[in-house]
């Protein structure tokens, strides 16, 4: 008989993993069972369990990415005990980080969370390894799914920066392309096309069609926010025929449903039925009930639309029953409460009255629920978040359970100055030594509002700000506050950051060009003077019954006057900002110096208009639409992708 060695076993699990990275599935998955034939006939002592672990893992990894998730957790904690009887540090390393992965995808997070804090543990002594960047981007994914934008991204730069060190491409693009979809989340499409875009152009450097795939899924899934829908099926289509290649049945089915859906808005119902029944039918041989629940409501949808040659409400009706009591099963409230909505509509058309009322009861009654529970989700998971971060961050925020108060103080306060009164401060009041201070208002306000209805004006200016939260929200700025059509913002408190002149520096780059683009129902153009200054402010809490963080002090007065001895469509700064931005030559601007002015308030003072000097061209491969032509919308379309190894 031919004797086996531990060179050769390596060599061809060393060929699986390639293969595997890849997604060429089969043939690890045939490499893999030979290894482990090879050792159950010929086992070779401690050099043995190692094969076997990574071997397993290999096989717990393609079950993962083919949804049959309990066969992965099986295996995967199977080689957690093998390694840890035999204290084989690496494997137990990779079993940790895939258990972590697997209860991520099954919507586990606080036991998520918990296997890749015992992997972080293993690894932050030993520095900034790749094992280490891997866990950063990991728990970066987690904190993706429970919204938590900021740490997502600190998570996943650290991760990034590690990887472009080592110079590891797979790891690179894998990072890259979870960027993006923390940027699709926060509605900044451009800036994730222009991540995806890189990371398809990395991924097909080295060959690695799994990640292609996802990235094609979530350029898809970005379209359709857009309401682009011939787009969002030529991307949704690639990404199905990457799938079917790779034969990963869970992928193929959401994909598949997802052009189902597109194909109803774009008014086609019998391809729209064709890809849901196909999209079902995978699903159910998976028995992913939540997928089959999300499918079935949509071709009630399509039965229910009176515009279709095949309406039916009867059939209707018997798919939303059928989508309500799969979610039921699984206590999925927030799809129950969507369902509901749907039957509702439906009986209404109908003119069933009674039948449409009580679903709308119901609805109401899932929406309150969702609403409590997912707040004490919350509360728990940040509480274990803080404690695994807690050796890691000397500036880790408190966390405290939330109720429907503390939920209220943190949509009208900064998240840190909430925290701080629900942990029992009485009186907030700080002093922030460098901080960068906006100020814009709208040139002429008092003339339009003379020239439209009330409910025009208010329309407007809601518009206006709510894309300025944004863009806020985008460079980590806080807003202040609104006083009727003058807006503040600041960078650099509650928390300070060293590049607060830089963000607000983007920030108001960002204004400009959307003020730019910005016309009314009317077709009227809408300016803003805009005024910037660095300096130190004090920030604190006043009043009793309905809260307010402000703002005092120098550097607030001083961003005032820049904003009211400014010009209409210009950003008016002081020297001391152009002091703060003028070495971070990669913002490419230019300063006009205005001479000296007279400053109410202040005197004599040099200032300058800050413009933009250049242009950066997107290096991309997809050309991004124009969010503010077409505003993101909800609809009931498979969440996006993300990607890990």
């Amino acid at each position: 008989m031919e004797t086996t060695s531990y060179e050769s076993l390596e060599a061809k699990l060393q060929r699986a993993i390639d293969e595997l990275y890849k997604g060429n599935y089969d043939t690890t998955e045939l490499l893999a069972h030979e290894i482990l034939d090879a050792l159950d006939t010929q086992p070779l002592g401690q050099n043995d369990n190692i094969l076997r672990g990574e071997s397993i893992l290999a096989l717990a990894k393609i079950n993962t990415q083919r949804g049959k998730y309990e066969l992965g957790l099986e295996q995967s904690h199977q080689v957690l005990a093998l390694a840890e009887q035999y204290m084989l540090d690496d494997v137990l390393l990779k079993a940790l980080n895939l258990l972590g992965s697997i209860y991520r995808i099954l919507g586990n997070y606080s036991q998520s969370l918990e296997y890749y804090n015992r992997a972080l543990n293993s690894q932050e002594k030993k520095g900034a390894t790749s094992d280490l960047a891997n866990i950063w981007g990991s728990i970066g994914i987690v904190h993706l799914n429970l919204g938590s934008y900021a740490q997502v991204l600190d998570y996943l730069s650290k991760a990034l920066a590690v990887h472009e060190q080592l110079g590891e491409k797979f790891s690179i693009a894998k990072v890259t392309g979870n960027i993006g979809v923390v940027y699709q989340n926060l509605g900044s499409y451009e800036k994730a096309l222009e991540y995806y875009g890189k990371t398809i152009i990395t991924y097909e450097e080295i060959g690695q069609k799994p990640g292609i795939a996802n990235v094609l899924g979530n350029i898809g899934t970005l379209y359709f926010s857009l309401d682009n829908f011939n787009l969002a099926l030529e991307y949704t289509d690639k990404a199905l025929t990457k799938f079917e290649e790779l034969g990963e049945k869970s992928h193929v089915a959401r994909i598949t449903g997802n052009l189902g859906t597109i194909y109803f808005k774009l008014g086609n119902y019998n391809k729209a039925l064709e890809y849901l029944f196909k999209a079902q039918a995978t699903l159910e041989e998976l028995s992913k009930k939540d997928g089959i629940a999300i499918f079935t409501e949509c071709i009630g949808t399509i039965y229910a639309d009176q515009s279709f040659e095949g309406y039916n409400p009867e059939l209707a009706e018997e798919y939303f029953l059928r989508a309500i009591n799969l979610s039921e099963d699984l206590g999925a409230k927030h799809n129950l409460s969507s369902f509901h909505l749907s039957l509702s509509a439906l009986y209404k058309s109908q003119e069933r009255w009674k039948e449409a009322y009580l679903q709308f009861v119901k609805y109401n009654e899932h929406k309150e629920t969702v609403i409590t529970e997912e707040a004490t989700k919350q509360a728990q998971l940040m509480e274990h978040k803080r404690k695994i971060e807690e050796s890691e961050r000397d500036r880790q925020i408190k966390l405290a359970r939330f109720h429907e108060q503390e939920k209220i103080l943190h949509n009208i306060l900064p998240y840190q100055i909430a925290n701080r009164m629900i942990d029992g401060e009485k009186t907030i009041a700080d002093s922030h030594a460098n901080v960068s201070v906006f100020f814009s208002d709208i040139v002429g306000f008092t003339k339009i509002s003379q020239s439209v209805s009330a409910e025009e004006l208010v329309g407007m200016l809601n518009g206006i700000f709510s894309q300025f939260d944004q863009i806020a929200r985008k460079h980590g700025l806080e807003k202040i506050k609104t006083i009727g059509d003058a807006y503040m913002a600041v960078c650099g408190a509650p928390i300070h950051v060293e590049d607060h002149a830089e963000r607000t520096t983007s920030f108001a780059l960002e204004v400009v060009r959307f003020m730019n683009d910005y016309q009314t129902n009317t077709g009227n153009k809408i300016m803003v003077r805009i005024g910037l200054h660095t300096g130190s402010v004090v920030a604190g809490i006043i009043g009793e019954n309905r809260f307010a963080y402000d703002m005092w002090g120098d550097a607030v007065n001083t961003a005032s006057r820049m904003e009211s001895h400014g010009e209409a469509g210009k950003i008016h700064i002081s020297e001391d900002f152009m002091k703060a931005v003028e070495p971070k030559k990669h913002l490419q601007v230019s300063f006009i110096p205005r001479g000296e002015m007279d400053i109410k308030g202040k005197g004599m003072m040099k200032t300058y208009f800050l413009e933009k000097t250049k242009q950066i061209k997107s290096g991309h491969a997809v050309k991004p639409p124009r969010p503010s032509d077409t505003p993101p919308r909800e609809g009931n379309f498979a969440q996006d992708e993300i990607y890990e190894s």
